[in-house]
């Protein structure tokens, strides 16, 4: 079959903080696609203000560059386990992959699941191990690794034997070997053109371009980004509509886009292989086809793997609701969460038995906080519930999801790791000691056990532990789990808290309230050090008298209360806990406000009456 020989399509695909968005940047100034004096940001395809300030790729996107007189198409994708249908997409549009491996960290849970991806879609792979200058680098150890994982992965002779690129991609440097890198990335570039092949089509074969992403423009409205897989496509052109759900329908290509470093230029025409943004379908999604109008031939849709996290997003039910955003309605979050449908096939929208809350399944924490956070920057109240488990019965048997954690810490903290996982009902499964004072352990646990693990394994570890996981399978239900040992303190009235009040229950425990805050009956305002909940009251002020007293100007001292982030909110919460969003507050409440309620059901539930009306 022909082949395109001025054209490369590839994914770059690693673990987060790896350094895919650095080798990138690097890549677009060596082949010249910025001026010399053009001020261009690090890190320049992370290009949404909650990339930038977490520090993560959210958005697959792709950009290209020329190496002589071939195009390379590039596809930066998240290394974040929660984004993995922007990285099942990204290899429908590609050829082959560069596989970006830490050269001391080694390879990780997600660069597990993006080579196990890879190896499926039967791409070839280069190797680039990174960050060949770090102090603690030991490459040897970190390529041996990354051959034992290609054996766990059931690759194939012709998949083992790839080519290995040794790589500083903040300096822009690149060699064969570690210890003689060149001054730039030819060598790199030079290994990419000879081991990813060109793309292939067919002679005289009708038009097929697969839609694997959408973007949106302020002047002709929705882009569907497409590779096109057969055949030509043309500005102007008349094209069948192959829709998800097995219609075929006319429709016009107005404009026609493809990439040229961080720009999408209007093309007339675009061959085989290429990466094209095509205007004018305002309905199309991602999956579709794009195909001759008088032959069309649908491509297979595009699959991704299921949700296994799953959480509750309703409107604000507070008393305090209305007071920070201007989207508050049924209708607006309904609406709101059918767009992000369209542009995230990871995503599931379920109703449930409220009309104005939803069931939205996704595949971590991370992902569904990333979507209430963009949500609550664009002016929404939600309430959000706890984050569980979507478990499904296999052979009549109740199966949950069950996570691979990989774990990196100083070796004088095995000891209460160990003790944190075992109440978790975590599984050992291997555990190195580099000999460097750190040691790696790597665990099979369930994914219930690892709602809200990240912040007391922080604290354990003193803020040094680095901990990763992805999804694994499907096991049998592991019976019940207590992760939480502590309660809340609730307000049991509405009004502002005192210092006079707060300095009386800081004895109780953790406050998440300063002096002021606004509080009301059923808002959590710290964590009680004891198993059960309190309720207390913050609003309470310090009796006058005209009686003189000579501790009347003593300093009133405060512990600065813990202010929680949405995504240590999530984590904190219990099962019948919620927490109220909006765009300037993040407050921690119960389900059921009334204290007197509570009471009533907790006494029945322990007469075995819950269920009675």
């Amino acid at each position: 079959m022909p082949a395109r020989q001025d054209l490369r399509d590839i994914a770059i695909v690693a673990h987060v903080d790896h350094g895919k968005t650095t080798l990138v940047d690097a890549m677009l100034w060596q082949a010249g696609s910025f001026r010399e004096n053009e001020e261009v940001a690090e890190r320049v395809l992370d290009s949404m203000d909650l990339e930038r300030e977490k520090g993560i790729t959210i958005l697959a996107k792709n950009t290209a560059v020329r190496f002589g007189d071939v195009k390379v198409n590039i596809v930066d994708t998240p290394g974040h386990s929660d984004f993995g249908g922007e990285v099942e997409r990204a290899l429908t549009m590609v050829d082959g992959v560069l596989l970006l491996v830490d050269a001391s960290e080694g390879p990780l849970p997600q660069t597990r699941f993006v080579l196990r991806k890879a190896l499926e879609a039967r791409l070839p792979v280069i190797l680039v191990v990174n960050k060949v200058d770090r102090p603690d680098a030991r490459i040897e150890e970190v390529v041996d690794e990354v051959y034992e994982l290609f054996l766990d992965l059931d690759a194939d002779e012709s998949q083992i034997e790839f080519p290995i690129v040794y790589c500083n991609a903040r300096a822009g440097r690149a060699g064969l070997s570690a210890d003689a890198l060149a001054d730039d990335l030819r060598p790199l570039f030079e290994v990419l053109l000879a081991a990813i092949p060109a793309p292939v089509y067919e002679e005289g074969h009708p038009l097929q371009a697969l839609v694997t992403n959408l973007d949106a423009s302020p002047y002709v409205g929705r882009l569907a980004i497409c590779r096109v897989r057969e055949g030509t496509i043309r500005r102007g052109q008349e094209v069948a509509w192959c829709r998800s759900d097995g219609r075929i329908e006319r429709a016009k290509v107005t404009e026609l886009y493809v990439s040229e470093a961080l720009d999408r230029v209007e093309a007339a025409e675009a061959g085989p292989g290429e990466l094209v943004a095509v205007a004018g379908i305002p309905e199309v999604t991602i999956g579709e086809t794009l195909a001759d109008r008088d032959d069309p031939r649908p491509l297979p849709v595009i699959g991704v793997d299921e949700p296994s996290l799953a959480m509750t997003i309703g409107i604000n039910t507070s008393p305090l609701a209305g007071q920070d955003g201007a989207r508050l309605t049924a209708s607006m979050v309904e609406a709101r969460l059918a767009q992000e449908l369209v542009g995230n096939v990871s995503l599931r929208v379920l109703p449930t038995a409220r009309p104005d809350a939803w069931e939205v399944q996704g595949r971590g924490e991370l992902q569904l906080a990333v979507l209430v956070e963009l949500m609550r920057r664009e002016g929404f109240e939600l309430t959000v519930g706890k984050p569980e488990v979507v478990t499904r019965e296999i052979d009549g048997t109740l199966h949950e999801p069950v996570e691979h954690l990989s774990i990196d810490a100083p070796e004088e903290y095995i000891g209460v790791i160990t003790q944190l996982l075992a109440l978790r009902k975590g599984r050992l499964q291997q555990m190195v000691n580099h000999g460097t004072g750190w040691v790696r352990m790597e665990y099979l646990v369930v994914a219930r056990g690892l709602i809200g693990f990240r912040t007391e394994f922080l604290t354990e570890t003193r803020g040094t532990g680095i901990l990763h996981h992805v999804f694994e399978g499907y096991e049998p239900w592991h019976g019940e789990l207590r992760t939480r040992p502590t309660g809340s303190l609730v307000a049991d009235r509405r009004g502002a808290a005192t210092a006079f009040a707060l300095l009386n229950l800081q004895e109780r425990g953790q406050l998440f309230v300063a002096p002021g805050a606004e509080v009301y009956e059923g808002m959590i305002v710290g964590e009680n050090a004891r198993a059960e909940d309190l309720d207390v009251n913050p609003t309470k002020e310090k009796k006058l008298t005209n009686m003189r007293s000579s501790t009347a100007d003593e300093l009133v001292r405060l512990i600065p209360p813990r202010l929680l982030s949405l995504e240590q909110a999530l984590e904190f919460i219990g099962d019948d806990e919620c927490v109220e969003v909006t765009p300037k507050n993040v407050r921690l409440r119960k389900v059921e406000l009334s204290a007197q309620k509570r009471q009533t059901a907790s006494s029945r539930k322990a007469r075995g009456l819950a269920g009675i009306s």
